[in-house]
């Protein structure tokens, strides 16, 4: 059986946040075509403790606890000229740990996820960039909306981020990104590949799930709440959306549902908000949702809290830009600013049959479209490797 070597940003196990959910399947794919040898980076002392998890998936794991503040990433980046992004992620114990596992054996592929990882291969490694989305033009849309100086560090990022990307892109044997658009984003070659996100819909299934207990029609945002994009989204819907609702709905009430709430978000906590925090199981507050929002204002990729709602069956209202790159084929409701958003969602809490009819078609839409295994059938020849053969067991 053949090696791979796979390295990612975070710890892709427990699948609990956006990026993590696209890594931990991958390394489940990656498991089926070989021995895959991974090099990770813990965000906290929870990240550590899951060797025996990841043993069921991999020959090797190394997970280096990621220590460094954005503060001195910040200083460093600004004393070397190198994006934030990569400073962030530069550590000395990571580069022992790649240069040890590729000295170590001979690789048949290595996957690439998430821009960061790129800077610990040599410049004659052949790997696969998995970018998901174009980074760079996040922080260009950041640094659209932001205020001197905070602007003129993010168009920095963007300008300089975006040059190392097409570096990146240009050694890669090809390079990954999780929708049409975001392809079409980064600059169409042969080497640019659309690979997307699916969905566990056996996992997110309404049928195996308990209901959170609500005496009032939930209307439902999950994320992680510590993540810029997450933030602007909950406070511009409780602030702009949610008091047009509650005109004709007064009793409704928006769950902010995710780990590590800010400040900013907690404080939109009161009648008409709840902030939970971490909870144990998510699928609960989107089972007992009424409608299911994404109204994210700034939003790159395929949006894996969307898919999750439309597994579950369950009506969702996103945003222009949360739902681009799905293809839904109208089993979702979009909406472009406040009022459109409110009267979504105030159709959906006044018709609760064709709420449920369209959180059905939902379900069965992302069951036809969007699993996993079709989504990434294509990476073993992506990475020129054998055919799929048996897993390594636990």
């Amino acid at each position: 059986m053949s090696d791979i070597l796979f390295l990612t940003h975070r710890t892709p196990y427990p699948p609990d946040r956006g990026d993590k959910v696209r890594s931990h399947h991958v390394l489940k794919h990656l498991s089926t075509l070989g021995r895959v040898h991974l090099a990770t980076f813990a965000d906290d002392d929870r990240d550590l403790g899951h060797e025996a998890a990841l043993g069921t998936w991999c020959a090797s794991a190394q997970v280096i606890r990621r220590t460094k503040g954005n503060p001195r990433a910040a200083l460093e980046a600004l004393a070397t000229g190198r994006p934030v992004s990569l400073t962030a992620f530069d550590a000395a114990a990571m580069r022992r740990a790649v240069a040890g596992l590729l000295a170590a054996r001979r690789y048949a592929g290595i996957y690439v996820y998430s821009g960061q990882m790129a800077q610990y291969l040599p410049g004659d490694a052949r790997f696969v960039m998995d970018f998901v989305d174009v980074d760079s033009a996040k922080f260009a849309g950041y640094a659209d909306s932001a205020r001197p100086p905070l602007r003129w560090m993010l168009a920095r990022e963007a300008r300089l981020l975006g040059r190392f990307e097409q570096t990146v892109a240009e050694r890669a044997m090809a390079t990954l990104l999780v929708s049409r658009a975001e392809a079409d984003l980064f600059g169409a070659g042969e080497r640019v590949v659309t690979i997307e996100n699916g969905i566990d819909t056996g996992f997110f299934d309404p049928a195996i799930v308990e209901l959170v207990a609500s005496d009032t029609p939930l209307i439902v945002f999950t994320g992680q709440m510590d993540y810029r994009p997450n933030i602007d989204a909950v406070r511009w819907f409780a602030q702009d959306v949610l008091p047009i609702i509650r005109r004709t709905h007064s009793t409704a009430r928006f769950a902010i549902v995710g780990r590590k709430p800010t400040a900013a978000v907690q404080a939109l906590a009161g009648d008409a908000v709840i902030v939970t925090g971490e909870v144990a199981d998510v699928r609960g507050w989107i089972a007992a949702a009424r409608v299911v929002v994404a109204p994210l204002l700034l939003a790159r990729g395929i949006q894996n809290k969307v898919l999750e709602a439309m597994a579950m069956a369950r009506p969702v209202v996103a945003s222009t830009a949360a739902a681009e790159g799905i293809d839904h084929g109208g089993t979702l409701r979009v909406a472009a600013d406040a009022a459109a958003h409110a009267g979504e969602v105030v159709h959906l809490l006044d018709d609760r049959s064709a709420a449920d009819a369209l959180g059905a078609a939902a379900r069965a839409r992302v069951i036809a479209r969007y699993g996993w295994d079709a989504c990434l059938a294509p990476l073993g020849g992506l990475m020129g490797l054998p055919p799929a053969g048996n897993r390594i067991a636990a």
